[in-house]
């Protein structure tokens, strides 16, 4: 049985087992039968790569470890068969360094975004490691979970305008992904012209701040981050390509084969982690935030019950089709020769371990206000109603959905037009100006006018 929690490093071994395997040295390594454990071969070792601070990832990684529902399985599983299982935690800022331990055979279960997870894919099968896609995170249908930003003050107003600008992203992320289809749809050769630096999501946030970069192309949550801190702007909203984007668990295939019990008590766990989220989407904010040191502001964001990223472990034919339309994108760059995507994803474990999986489809976002010292939040039908609510509360957080996209924004970063008697909101200003270009009389209004006009 577990034997309680310990503190959590960046890669931890969280024991799960008799008090014999409680003197046993923890087991470094992964993937290897029985690695670190006795030699009759009752210790199992188990290890999960993840990416804390990627929140649309948090019911494989961040929100499931804290819960300790992985744990719970095992320790029921553990039982069954007289088998001592130890769970190692790590932690990395994107999906590269997880697929380098996956092929190396260190990392058993990993959780990336749809375009890594294509590397993986590629990897597993050149380093004869192959790996499948076995369920989902978090998602959103139109690709609202990537978005290009700027510094505040920024002279740049569209895509048009990077043009021999540099600009940071994470090379084989999501978030390239994006930024490359926008530029061209903007007419823009991302290979020609704009000077991409390939950076770690940090490490583009403090060249942004610095001023040596003019842009940044990022995926969740670092968009929202600096929104809500006021270090960025939106520039490009990444649900105007209209292209779903995903973030997904993958397994070792000699891990699946070798060790099916296991993986199905993982997808078994984050059926209900994601249980959780779906139910109590402001305590699993405030969980993930103190876990990450993320605002849960922003976790809210990305996560909540109206937010930018849907939960459903299901492998989904929209999201599937969509990883395919990934691939060009990825050859070209010369990341990848080729992927058989439908050799890739795996439908029977999910299947098997959670044979009732059914969630409704996401519906278009409400607004939304999470007032100072409340547990819970109010949700309004139109953007008008919130900022008639706004007005003398005690506001925590605001967010509102694109008027074109439904993406989710805070209401006070956002692009707010007066149009008539109604109020529309947008994340971008190039998308305001669209909207106001084609209706006559609409403006853009400041946030807090909007809040004292509104009526």
């Amino acid at each position: 049985m577990f034997r309680g929690r310990l503190p959590l490093p960046r890669a931890t071994a969280l024991p799960i087992a008799l008090p014999l395997a409680l003197l046993l040295p923890l087991a470094t390594a992964c993937g290897a039968t029985d690695a670190g454990g006795p030699s009759d071969g009752k210790t199992v070792t188990v290890t999960v790569g993840y990416q804390s601070k990627t929140i649309n990832t948090v019911t494989a990684g961040t929100l499931l470890r804290s819960l300790g529902y992985f744990e719970e399985e095992l320790t029921a599983r553990g039982r069954k068969d007289g088998v001592d299982y130890r769970v190692v935690w790590q932690d990395y800022a994107t999906g590269a360094p997880i697929t380098a331990q996956m092929t190396a055979g260190k990392i058993d279960i990993g959780s990336m975004g749809d375009f890594p997870l294509l590397i993986n894919a590629a990897r597993g099968k050149q380093l004869k490691e192959p790996t499948r896609l076995v369920s989902v995170t978090g998602y959103n249908l139109r690709g609202g979970l990537n978005t290009v930003v700027t510094e505040p003050g920024s002279p740049l107003r569209s895509l048009a305008d990077l043009k021999g600008r540099k600009v940071s992203t994470s090379v084989g992320s999501a978030a390239d992904g994006t930024l490359v289809r926008a530029l061209r749809r903007a007419g823009i050769d991302p290979a020609k012209d704009v000077r991409k630096l390939n950076q770690q999501p940090s490490v583009g946030a403090s060249a942004l701040a610095a001023g040596s970069v003019d842009a940044l192309s990022q995926f969740v949550a670092w968009p929202g981050l600096l929104a809500f801190q006021g270090k960025a702007t939106a520039l490009y909203d990444g649900a105007e390509l209209n292209l779903p984007t995903f973030h997904g668990v993958t397994v070792r295939e000699e891990f699946a084969a070798r060790r099916p019990a296991v993986l199905d008590a993982f997808l078994r766990a984050q059926r209900r982690a994601t249980d959780h989220l779906r139910t109590r989407p402001v305590v699993a904010a405030e969980s993930v935030a103190k876990e990450t040191g993320l605002p849960a502001e922003v976790v809210y964001l990305y996560n909540g019950a109206q937010g930018i990223a849907t939960f459903d472990p299901a492998l989904r034919p929209e999201l599937v089709a969509a990883l395919k339309e990934d691939v060009p994108v990825l050859k070209e760059a010369g990341l990848v020769t080729d992927v058989d995507v439908d050799a890739f994803v795996d439908t029977a474990p999910l299947g098997r371990a959670v044979p009732d999986l059914a969630y409704p489809k996401a519906t278009s976002p409400k607004s939304e206000l999470w007032l100072k010292g409340q547990a819970s939040t109010r949700t309004f039908d139109s953007p008008g109603a919130l900022l008639k609510a706004v007005k003398g509360a005690s506001v925590r957080a605001a967010y509102v959905p694109d008027a074109g996209t439904g993406t989710l924004w805070f209401a006070d970063r956002a692009v707010w037009v007066a149009d008539g008697g109604e109020w529309r909101a947008f994340v971008t200003r190039s998308a305001a100006e669209r909207y106001v270009s084609g209706h006559a009389g609409s403006r853009i209004v400041a946030y807090a006018d909007a809040v004292r006009l509104a009526s």
